[in-house]
């Protein structure tokens, strides 16, 4: 049962199967026709962000409502206990009592599972540092799979910071459950980490090349996932500022593309995709965002419910 295997939270994407994630893509295609019930009334959930956020805490808020439950929480450290000194371990065995499930984002890699060693009720990853996103994983594999039909088969370019972006370590891990061709698509300096290239290739037997050029490869990509440069996570401004606006994708990348091509970004954009791309077909980063509020419904849901 989901429930149980997931009982004591959401940390990383190394939790799931490929089983466990066509059961929740399947709850979150379900969640797209169900907009609004009250299968969480009576519950409360808890947003502790201590890093900014748009999508990901205000989905998740939405998400609660749209079930019927309630929302507690803050958005900034700076009002938290945290600012006086207080623990994470003592912060999270404070707000357990005053909720059902705990929602956190943190600047510290390995936060969120230093907050699930010492709470009795689910945590989800909501960011932790420059580790992992499961979250936003997952809802981007939901949005592949309705956007192209299948999450098998399918050749995925995966661009931008894979050094400090969580994002594209938790979709990396998700994807090595299918079928799939990864390209992974940076500058030396931010190429993706050993941890996670071991993962892929002792683990899970995954497919990928290292490449630095993504125009050499436009016409086989079904699917481009780019990313911002992590400016906040650079120790060294001016490494920041070498790699700042190496790739910008704009309108005439999308004359190179398949018919079929699909578009993603995870948000916020900073450069890296021109605006004027918007407007076409091929760029879905917009629909990811709804695809984002109904897969979070389908985990509140199935961590929650009675």
């Amino acid at each position: 049962m989901f429930k149980e295997k997931f009982k004591d939270g959401i940390i990383s994407a190394k939790q799931f199967t490929r089983e466990d994630i066509s059961y929740i893509l399947k709850k979150g295609k379900e969640m797209i026709k169900n907009t609004n019930s009250n299968l969480l009334r009576g519950k409360i959930l808890a947003t502790l962000f201590f890093e900014p956020s748009t999508r990901t805490r205000l989905s998740f808020e939405s998400a609660m409502y749209r079930l019927g439950g309630s929302v507690i929480g803050f958005q900034s450290g700076d009002v938290s206990s945290i600012k006086k000194g207080e623990s994470i371990a003592d912060t999270i065995r404070t707000v357990e009592n005053y909720c059902d499930c705990i929602v956190m984002r943190h600047p510290l890699e390995g936060s969120a599972k230093l907050a699930a060693n010492f709470a009795k009720i689910p945590i989800i990853n909501a960011g932790s540092g420059s580790g992992e996103h499961p979250t936003q994983g997952l809802l981007d594999l939901l949005t592949i799979s309705e956007e192209c039909g299948t999450l098998d088969g399918l050749n995925i370019g995966i661009m931008g910071d894979l050094k400090y972006g969580r994002t594209v370590h938790s979709l990396s891990i998700l994807l090595s459950n299918y079928e799939v061709n990864l390209y992974f698509i940076s500058p030396p300096e931010l190429s993706m980490r050993n941890r996670y290239k071991e993962f892929l290739i002792n683990e899970r037997e995954a497919k990928f090349k290292e490449i630095t050029q993504y125009r050499k490869i436009l016409d086989v990509l079904d699917v481009l996932y780019i990313t911002r440069i992590q400016k906040e996570r650079f120790v060294d401004q001016e490494e920041y500022e070498r790699v700042k606006g190496i790739y910008v994708f704009n309108k005439d990348d999308l004359k190179e593309t398949k018919s079929t091509f699909k578009l993603m970004h995870p948000l916020p954009r900073i450069t890296e995709i021109s605006p004027d791309v918007d407007d076409s077909e091929k760029a879905i980063y917009f629909r990811q965002t709804n695809y984002g509020l109904q897969l979070r419904k389908a985990l509140l849901a199935e961590l929650l419910k009675d």
